[in-house]
């Protein structure tokens, strides 16, 4: 009874994936072995040189909604991506019809203001946001409320012509958590923004696009490819580099302008301690691709 109070959805098939993931939530996933320990989301190196890490949320019947469980396998999954030295950059996905179309709201209606404040409830989703390696997001369908704001952790986002945009958390009674107010408003400006937050309205990726939210639209059908792609163009350089330019821009997105030039100067600084600055430079004085090691 306590879990099906939690987990009650429309059909006999969401509710037993529902339990699964309240079940699963209170395993550790740190360490899995390999993409068949996984519950919630499939894992898969892809790429010509497979150096592209392909994350797929796998709720499908339940349009990926972001249980407990679900995040922690991401987390863990993150972690091991991130370990392997052959990926250079990471694509998250999900279905055709819904990237993901929010939290799991039967797993959190419960809850308590105490529970949540004790437990700084949504503070590890913030994983994705703290990845050093590059992150793509290729989004298809819905992407409402943490769909929404998980996307918008990534370092880039490509969308299908039809997917939708949105955080519909102010319709349920409650606000974004999961920093939907906050990077939505860093994107799109203060009143756009008051705009989605306070009418819950989904919005097209075509207007993603126009306001910045969002890099590029394709057909749903090319979308994952697309990012694969890019990801496999980032991959060619220099990983250690790579890191450090993505530094560089988050501290523009989260900073001033005067501790931003600060912080590229040093960076900048930084990439002449490398064996790969030497190698770049090198390489474009003598007309010849370079070959780098990542140090």
């Amino acid at each position: 009874m306590f879990l099906a109070r939690f987990c009650s959805l429309t059909s006999r098939s969401i509710i037993q994936t529902t339990l699964k993931c309240n079940e699963t939530s209170f395993l550790h996933f740190r360490g899995l072995a390999s993409a068949a320990n996984y519950e919630f989301i499939k894992v898969e190196k892809t790429g010509e040189k497979k150096n592209v890490g392909l994350i797929t949320l796998n709720r499908k019947k339940a349009l990926n909604a972001l249980c407990d469980g679900l995040m922690k396998e991401m987390a863990a999954a993150l972690d091991d991506l991130e370990a392997d030295k052959d990926i250079g950059a990471i694509v998250l996905t999900g279905s055709e019809r819904a990237f993901a179309a929010g939290a799991d709201i039967k797993e959190m209606q419960s809850k308590s203001f105490a529970e949540c404040f004790s437990s700084n409830f949504l503070t590890s989703w913030d994983r994705i946001a703290r990845t050093t390696k590059p992150v793509i997001a290729a989004v298809n369908g819905y992407a409402l409320g943490g769909g929404c704001e998980i996307a918008m952790m990534c370092d880039i986002i490509y969308a299908g012509e039809g997917a939708k945009f949105g955080q519909p958390e102010i319709l349920i009674g409650t606000i974004p958590g999961a920093g939907g107010s906050q990077r939505m408003t860093r994107v799109v400006g203060k009143s756009r923004a008051m705009e989605i937050v306070l009418t819950g309205e989904q919005f097209s990726a075509q207007d993603a696009e126009k306001w910045g939210l969002v890099s590029k639209v394709f057909p749903a059908d090319k979308v994952v490819g697309e990012a694969i792609k890019l990801g496999e163009k980032i991959s060619q350089n220099s990983k250690l580099i790579v890191a450090l330019c993505k530094e560089s821009v988050n501290t523009a997105y989260e900073t001033t302008l005067a501790q931003g030039l600060k912080t590229e100067k040093r960076l900048f600084h930084t990439t002449f301690a490398t064996n790969d600055q030497k190698e770049g430079m090198s390489a474009f004085a003598e007309k010849r691709k370079p070959n780098f090691t990542d140090s």
